[in-house]
């Protein structure tokens, strides 16, 4: 895993707090536990306490049960930041950690072990009624992959405000599962980054469709944005022939009331490898960019109906390289009071674009990537996706028309374009990325 300098939570907290306008303060307890302790801990936390828990063996699960931190004081449950860790054991017929009607709670660094059976790592259960600013840091989860069903992380009741951020899924079923299949429970306001999920049966991440939404105290009634970005997501040594899924799906927004104008900005991802299906499929309000598509064996990206229709889509700044079809933009059930566009990308594909303008993006076969790209072909490690030669440059164009998206103006290694001529995810100037694309956490971007 590469190692980068990671921001303190509780400077992240406060941060967020001075955004918010609040004092934040980290007044509360500090407990240590150990695996005999625990659950005796749990019981007393109040907010701006901080369980902190020693390395061991834990086989009683943890349930967040009726915990509440507050905006300004979270409660934080953590492991060791390094080896050895806390490592749960999964037991049957219990979720490892179990979270029901809880708020402004922290759960870092922790090691969660499936051991195979039909349990899920982290659960909001089906019963709660909610569960909102969760935070999931540095979590190692594996082990859950006896079935397509058996998730690493869900959430399967009203949830909003997560951060779901640097944590390494392998070995499951299904790496993130938000929301539930009848749409009743919505994911709502989120932040996932810096994930690694890898070798998925199922989808790496599916973010479930949404019906009318529930009206409960503190949900969000403004529109709002879920954003994942910089995560690596790949299915290169996983996935079912016989149940094939994308590595990414996102179901749509309600189709009318509140949460009927959220939005989904997707960018500054590695995508990579999936044998059976396309890597990224979404529908609803999407904002696709500054993105890296490989699939050597079918298809990058579609923009289609699943559950609803697509809306409001925005796709550029992509570098795409696929066996199969590289964007898809279905004109099936699209809903035209809503703009849709492609541009400003690069892709090599058997079929580079389908429903969209060749004109504004660059295009060309799977096997011509190499007289574009400077080591398209190249073994992760050494795979090197940006521009080579001035046959790329005159293809760019003003990037001044995406500068509403946030962070549109860094390129996927984080480089600042200040408005510079821009076609694909690097800096057209860009030499040797920052990062060479890896089955790893992908590094923190340099601070701005």
């Amino acid at each position: 895993m590469t190692k980068s300098t990671r921001i303190p939570f509780q400077l992240i907290t406060m941060l967020a707090c001075i955004c918010l306008g609040s004092s934040p303060s980290f007044s509360g307890q500090v407990y240590t536990a150990t695996p005999d302790t625990y659950r005796v801990r749990l019981k007393i936390l109040e907010p701006g306490d901080s369980l902190q828990l020693m390395p061991g063996e834990y086989r009683d699960g943890l349930p967040i049960h009726y915990l509440h931190g507050t905006p300004q004081a979270p409660i934080m449950i953590s492991g060791p930041d390094k080896d050895p860790r806390a490592i749960f054991v999964a037991r049957p017929g219990h979720n490892t950690v179990s979270i029901v009607n809880s708020s402004y709670i922290a759960i870092r660094n922790l090691d969660i072990d499936g051991r195979q059976l039909a349990v899920d790592g982290v659960k909001c259960e089906g019963h709660a009624d909610w569960a909102h600013h969760i935070t999931l840091d540095g979590l190692r989860v594996y082990g859950h992959s006896n079935d397509q069903q058996t998730v690493a992380i869900s959430t399967k009741c009203p949830a909003w405000g997560w951060v779901i951020r640097d944590n390494v899924i392998t070995d499951a079923g299904t790496g993130l599962y938000l929301g539930d299949s009848d749409g009743r429970a919505p994911f709502i306001a989120g932040l996932i980054e810096h994930n690694l999920i890898v070798d998925t049966l199922g989808y790496n991440l599916q973010i479930k469709h949404q019906q009318l939404r529930p009206v409960l105290p503190e949900m969000p009634a403004e529109p709002s944005t879920t954003i994942i970005r910089h995560n690596v997501f790949s299915k290169a040594n996983g996935g079912l022939k016989t149940l094939p899924r994308p590595n990414v799906l996102l179901g749509h927004w309600p189709l009318t009331g509140p949460g009927s104008n959220d939005r989904y900005l997707v960018y500054n991802n590695f995508f990579y490898q999936n044998p059976h299906e396309s890597l990224f499929q979404g529908e609803g309000n999407i904002a696709l960019y500054n993105n890296l598509f490989v699939n050597h064996f079918g298809d990058a990206a579609r923009i289609q109906p699943h559950h609803g229709t697509t809306r409001n889509i925005s796709v550029f700044y992509n570098t795409v390289l696929a066996k199969g079809f590289g964007i898809t933009l279905s004109r099936r059930g699209r809903d035209p009071a809503y703009p849709q566009f492609v541009a400003a990308n690069i892709v090599f594909a058997r079929l580079p674009l389908r429903g969209a303008s060749v004109e504004d993006n660059l295009t060309g076969e799977f096997d011509e990537a190499k007289d574009y790209l400077a080591r398209p072909f190249a073994p992760l490690g050494e795979m090197n996706l940006v521009p080579a030669g001035i046959k790329v440059r005159k293809h760019a164009a003003s990037s001044a028309r995406f500068a509403i998206y946030q962070d549109a103006q860094l390129d996927f290694d984080g480089g600042n374009l200040n408005g510079a001529d821009r076609i694909g995810a690097y800096s057209l100037d860009k030499g040797k990325p920052r990062w060479l694309p890896a089955l790893e956490i992908k590094p923190v971007p340099p601070m701005r």
